[in-house]
């Protein structure tokens, strides 16, 4: 793919970004495979308080890979999470910092892989690329590489912000329709009892937590006692 192309294929996963996390992971590693010199897969993988959230692989082989270190907590993806730096592994055959990384790669026909890391709200997002050949991959010369990076840092933090946005404002939905069945609730009781709305909210609370259930749960049983058992609108 051209520049052009590529363009066209980061437009894609920017608009992915409001679309969930597991998406923007799959395109991003996707990219990463297609467009990075030498690459001939990828793994992209979101951690928050140092535990791993999300994977997204192109190819099977590559997400063993991040399980087996997942497992034996020791691998490149693991350093690189942890420390929050960037991690090359130049040449499987002659690593000797993470002998059972380097021997499952091997077995999997992976030569080399680069680890580059980019901080998101409250985690980081790992991007793996993987080289069948030696030394393939340069962490410090592989413009594309860290361009993709950086960018779908920018995307998953967009997106973990929109996810935010949308509970945040579910939450707030389901404050106002509480709010409006227990003041429902109350009417009727100070309409029936002739209290107060202060003491009909007493009740209310009282026989929540005299049944521990919630204060929705006695208004809405009220409310639909009072519509001959009809629930309230």
């Amino acid at each position: 793919m051209g520049i052009e192309q590529l363009g066209l294929e980061a437009a894609e996963l920017l608009s992915l970004g409001n679309g969930g996390e597991a998406r923007s992971l799959n395109k991003l590693a996707e990219l990463a495979a297609w467009q990075v010199p030498a690459c001939s897969g990828a793994n992209a993988t979101v951690w928050r308080d140092g535990e791993l959230v999300a994977l997204a692989a192109t190819h099977p082989d590559l997400a063993e890979l991040a399980e087996l270190q997942l497992a034996s907590s020791s691998g490149p993806l693991i350093a690189a999470a942890e420390t929050g730096m960037p991690v090359n592994c130049p040449d499987t055959l002659d690593e000797d910092r993470w002998p059972g990384y380097a021997a499952a790669a091997l077995r999997r026909g992976v030569r080399c892989s680069v680890h580059l890391v980019r901080d998101l709200p409250r985690g980081a997002l790992v991007l793996s690329l993987f080289a069948v050949r030696p030394r393939a991959l340069d962490p410090q010369s592989n413009p594309v590489a860290d361009m993709l990076a950086a960018f779908g840092g920018a995307v998953l933090a967009n997106a973990t912000a929109y996810d935010q946005a949308q509970r945040t404002a579910s939450q707030l939905k389901d404050a106002v329709v509480a709010r409006s069945v227990v003041d429902q609730a109350k009417g009727v009781l100070m309409h029936a009892l002739g209290c107060d709305a202060d003491d009909a909210l007493a009740r209310l609370r009282a026989e929540s937590q005299r049944r521990h259930v919630k204060v929705t749960e006695v208004a809405a049983e009220v409310i639909a006692a009072y519509n001959g058992g009809n629930p309230a609108e």
